[in-house]
């Protein structure tokens, strides 16, 4: 018997009775079945990379890349009522780019997933977060016009988008990483559901405008270089919104509130966001901003800067084309023809250019990273994640027949060689992928097993010395295993109004004057650090305790993981001249390579075009003998002043406000000679020792 409400037409329900009822099938249980088809091939995919970590790790649970513990480490502290804070007590920090992510981790960390089981939450935040992305992506793919019941004509393609999302390894790798990739595309999926809807009445669209605008500032929340998507989306919304538009004054008075709606809610989460890191940290930016983008480190020229650009964006389309999509380079841009093929349909060619638009906007603005080489390439995997749905979008469309109805010969002829095109690149691309899905799987086991070996195992052996505080170079594990406070040198984790992050930049010695700052008792008395990244660190204030190997090492940054006590006795502790002569008074104090100084100071490098590309300014550190006590040690860090530079600054902040830049000569100092000259003078003269600067009444 016929089911109510859906017609079936009498030829087919002739000829094809089983057909029939399968279609009848298909229609009433279409979506559920797609779910459980992308719930699948997830669980298929996270069991190949869970299962085989856990053989390498005889069974306990670990992450393959450090950094996923700093996201665990913000969401313990968000857990326990410290929120925004890498280390409890440290303060706001800025340190974890994904606002989003530490929030949902925070959820199981409140609900018993706690210690390594917190990766266990991870992981099923990223099953989730695939899924989500796969149910959302159907839109891209499902038409609009129903056949009398049955499901959307070319429905079938959107069972091509789970095997085609999952099918590289790299990307898999960084999706089930613990990493917020998969949050990411997730609220990247719910993103395109609500730009693909088509709702009834310019009131609903203006409607479904706002909640695509909260959508892309959860987008942005959870990854911040998704501003790119969110204009994409909001330039895609305002064209469809003007196809349905009444008149011409109407559909521009339309398209204005719609661009509007979409984009203010990731621009006010932004500009939220720049505000409390002025307010909290004295910076606008985020610290991994300052630590990572090119533009932002102060000792590169522009040619410089677009020289390492243009080699970042080389190497990430060179590095993802012929060897993250395939082993064999002559197959290189398989994937990406395939996904140019939606480009010359023209009923998918809007989402197809919503979606290429993403892809370039992406990899032009991740390759200002310099750090886009590491960690498996992830910073580019979203850009991967679109091509290859757009990939299964071509797909499906070199094996659909077209149009219903009985086809002629030469239709009939176009379409099997179309087919057999689709089929045979198909196979092409999983012969030439599956070695790497291998090697991608063993990385991703040996690499959790490194990260365990290593990282997780001196947070342990830092815990058992009843450290007060521990430094670190790379805020991760150690920290989180550890469960003490800590102090990151990179300054990723922050601490308090401490510029960490800048003076990571500028150079050793900058932290060095930060730690001068700390009072003793709050300084760490254990550093966990890898000896080969920070010079005569361990040689000037350490003392060795142990070293943690990572046995067959993969991803950790050096074979070694080596522990110290720290002593910090060479730190001056007075900051007062030791060539005071009697008469004389510290007016004012300029601690130079000492960033808060100079910040309220104004302390700059002035007139040093010619010496383009000799590091000018770059923060230098020597211990020499304190001239008050002989036999005592003295740090003191400075500056490198090129021949024709100069640095100088003004008076500090008072009440009376601030005082005027000037280059006076006891503030000054014209480097006769280059490199090191400034900073051994001062050196020389015992460490620490304040600038005195002549202000006179004007100020």
């Amino acid at each position: 018997m016929p089911t109510p409400g859906v017609s079936i037409p009498e030829e087919p329900r002739r000829r094809w009775p089983r057909f029939t009822e399968a279609a009848l099938w298909w229609a009433r249980n279409d979506v559920v079945a797609y779910v459980v088809f992308a719930v699948a091939c997830t669980l298929a995919a996270a069991s190949s990379f869970y299962g085989y970590m856990l053989v390498q790790t005889d069974g306990r649970w670990s992450a393959p890349l450090d950094d996923v513990f700093i996201h665990f480490d913000y969401a313990r502290a968000w857990a326990r009522g410290y929120p925004f804070q890498w280390s409890e007590g440290n303060g706001y920090s800025s340190g974890n780019t994904s606002v989003l992510y530490p929030v949902v981790l925070a959820l199981g960390y409140l609900a018993g997933f706690r210690g390594p089981r917190l990766m266990l939450w991870a992981a099923a935040v990223a099953c989730a977060g695939i899924v989500g992305c796969l149910v959302a992506a159907r839109r891209l793919v499902d038409g609009a016009t129903l056949w009398r019941g049955a499901p959307p004509r070319g429905a079938w393609k959107k069972y091509l988008l789970p095997p085609a999302l999952l099918s590289l390894g790299a990307l898999d790798w960084t999706l089930l990483s613990g990493m917020e990739n998969a949050l990411h595309l997730g609220v990247w999926g719910l993103c395109v559901a609500l730009a693909l809807r088509r709702p009834c009445g310019a009131r609903a669209a203006r409607r479904g405008a706002w909640w695509l605008g909260l959508a892309g500032a959860a987008l942005v929340a959870s990854r911040p270089e998704s501003v790119v998507c969110v204009a994409a989306f909001g330039v895609f919304a305002c064209w469809a919104f003007g196809r349905g538009a009444a008149g011409p004054s109407a559909r521009w008075r339309g398209r204005a509130f719609v661009l509007a709606a979409t984009l203010s809610p990731g621009a006010v989460l932004l500009l939220a966001q720049a505000a409390a890191n002025r307010a909290l940290t004295g910076e606008w930016m985020a610290s991994g901003a300052i630590s990572k983008l090119l533009p932002n480190n102060p000792f590169l020229t522009r040619s410089e800067i677009w020289e390492r650009y243009d080699f970042l964006l080389h190497y990430i389309v060179d590095r993802l084309t012929e060897h993250h999509f395939t082993d064999d380079p002559r197959w290189a841009y398989l994937v990406p023809a395939v996904a140019a093929v939606p480009l010359v349909v023209r009923r998918t060619r809007p989402v197809a250019l919503l979606l290429w638009s993403q892809v370039v906007l992406w990899l032009l603005l991740v390759a200002l990273n310099h750090q886009l080489r590491w960690h498996n390439e992830r910073y580019a995997m979203p850009a991967v994640a679109w091509l290859l749905l757009l990939a299964a979008m071509g797909f499906g469309e070199l094996l659909a027949r077209g149009r219903p109805g009985r086809l002629g010969a030469a239709r009939r002829a176009g379409w099997s060689l179309r087919a057999a095109t689709a089929l045979v690149a198909a196979g092409t691309f999983w012969v030439h992928q599956r070695p790497n899905m291998r090697d991608q799987i063993w990385f991703f086991g040996r690499a959790c097993r490194n990260v365990l070996d290593q990282h997780v195992t001196a947070g342990l052996l830092v815990r058992k010395l009843q450290a007060r505080r521990v430094l670190v170079g790379d805020a991760g594990a150690i920290t989180y295993s550890a469960d003490l406070p800590g102090l990151d040198l990179i300054g990723l984790g922050g601490y308090r109004r401490y510029p960490f992050a800048r003076s990571a930049v500028n150079g050793l010695g900058a932290s060095f004057e930060l730690i001068e700052r700390i009072p003793p008792v709050e300084r760490p008395d254990v550093m966990a650090i890898y000896p080969s990244w920070w010079g005569d660190l361990p040689t000037y204030f350490g003392q060795y305790v142990a070293a943690v190997p990572a046995p067959g090492n993969v991803i950790c940054g050096g074979l070694e993981k080596v522990i110290y006590r720290a002593d910090w006795t060479p730190l001056d502790r007075s900051g007062r001249p030791r060539t005071l002569r009697p008469g004389e008074r510290v007016a004012d104090e300029l601690d130079v390579a000492d960033l808060l100084s100079e910040r309220e100071h104004g302390y700059r490098t002035v007139d040093c075009e010619a010496a383009a590309g000799e590091h000018v300014g770059h923060v230098a550190y020597r211990l020499l003998g304190d001239p008050a006590a002989g036999r005592r040690d003295l740090f003191d860090a400075g500056r490198r002043i090129a021949p024709g530079c100069a640095d100088g600054a003004g008076a500090a902040r008072t009440g009376a406000g601030r005082g005027r830049w000037r280059p006076a000569p006891d503030v000054a100092s014209h480097a006769p000679q280059p490199a090191l000259a400034g900073a051994w003078r001062r050196a020389a003269r015992g460490a620490r020792r304040a600038l005195r600067a002549q202000l006179d009444a004007a100020g």
